[in-house]
Order: C-alpha cells, then structure tokens, then sequence
C-alpha cells in the first residue's frame, strides 16, 4: 500500500487465477491484511473473503464514479432521444461536458455546460447529485459516510429516472465496501497506473508470445530497491 510494489504476475483475469495466487501466500501474511482495493466485480470479492479472512473491501471511488458516468451517459442518451430539434441541438457534443468535473472544463466550456443544465432538469439533476457523490469521500469516518450514501440514495429514490434508481440499488448492496474507504482510506490507484505500465510493456514486446518472457519483464520494470518475501536479493 505505502510502496506500491508489485507482488506477483499471473495469467488470467479469473477468480480462480486470483485465488490461486492468494493461496500462495504465507498463513500469518494472509491474516496480516487488512484491506483489498477492488472493483465491485462479485468473482474477486469472494477469492478475498475464502483467502484473507481479516481483510476488509474496499470498492475504489474510481471505479463507482465510473459506474455512475455510465448511468449519467445512458440518462443523457433517453434525453437526446425525447429531444425536439432544438434540443437535440443543445445536446450535440456535450458528451464529456457533464463527464468531466468543471474544474477540468476551459470558460467556453463551462458556459456550454450551463445552458445545458439550465434547459434539462434531468440532467441538472444527475450533475448535481455527480458532486455530492464524489464528495462522500471526503467523509471522516465511517458512519457518517454510510449516513451520506444513504441520503444520497433516498435522494435518488425519489427520481423518475431509471438509470438513476438503478445505480442507488447497487450503490445500496455495495454500501460496506464503499463506506470502508473512511477506515483505510485504500484506493486501487497504484493498480490502475500498474496495468498502463503493463499494457505499455506488453505493446513494445508485440511479436513475442512467450507469456514467461512477458512476466519477467512485467517484473524487472517493478523490482523495487529493498528486498521483501517476493524479490529476494540475487
């Protein structure tokens, strides 16, 4: 978590591959881990709770915000699709607008962006409740981010909205994963930038298909300078 060093390399995306490799693992390191940053996939939630039994989920904000641009991005699609023609003018090319957080957004854009939200209420409605989403994160504690995501989702119970409703659900079944982050304050980000990394080794060894070779390279870009159980001194 501190270092960010890669620990093992694999074949497969699998529950089994990841379990596989969790099983691998001392007993007393298995009990020592107090946390796993992850997506809210179902297949790598149960590997983490047969093989780590002290070990708390937490579902990476990237990931849920991701999931919810999904959402916003089919709302926005059933908006262009009940348009009248001016409207679906004033939807034209706003794709990434309502994506982005307006602190990424240039003057033009921000101004866009506006006359949007001013003329759809929907999606007024879905940008508004993107930052209060986004803002859970900056909870203290535990409670009191359950007590946010919770107001958030009944907010959105509320709704009209299909895609909406649809993702408080999931926000709902995912509440204990979500909320773990005010405990550990854990995200998958190291991991994210690993597989960038990865993909960029993988792309510059187009041709070669010995999955060996691919790992040993994956490893030596990730050898760290100090030694641990994984990278043991030559």
């Amino acid at each position: 978590m501190v270092e960010g060093h890669l620990i093992g390399v694999e074949t497969g995306r699998t529950a089994d591959v990841f379990s596989g490799f969790l099983k691998q693992l001392p007993s007393d390191t298995a009990a020592k881990i107090e946390a796993v940053a992850m997506d809210m996939g179902p297949s790598y939630q149960k590997s983490v709770r047969d093989c780590l039994p002290n070990a708390d989920l937490v579902f990476d904000c990237f990931h849920v915000m991701q999931n919810y641009s999904k959402a916003l991005s089919n709302q926005r699609r059933m908006e262009f699709r009940k348009a009248n023609k001016s409207g679906k003018e004033l939807l034209k090319g706003t794709h990434y607008l309502v994506l982005k957080n307006e602190d990424k957004l240039d003057q033009s854009q921000t101004q866009k962006l506006q006359r949007l939200l001013d003329a759809n209420a929907n999606l007024n409605t879905l940008y508004i409740l993107k930052e209060q989403l986004q803002a859970l994160w900056d909870s203290e504690t535990v409670e009191l981010m359950q007590e946010r995501l919770e107001a958030w989702c009944r907010i959105s119970d509320q709704s009209s909205m299909f895609y909406l409703r649809k993702f408080a659900k999931s926000l709902r079944r995912h509440c204990v994963g979500i909320c773990n982050y005010a405990k550990h304050k854990l995200t998958s980000a190291r991991i994210e930038a690993g597989n960038i990394s990865i993909g960029m080794i993988c792309k510059h060894a187009r041709g070669i298909r010995d999955t060996e070779y691919s790992k040993l390279k994956i490893r030596q870009s990730s050898v760290p300078d100090d030694q641990s159980m994984f990278y043991l001194a030559a």
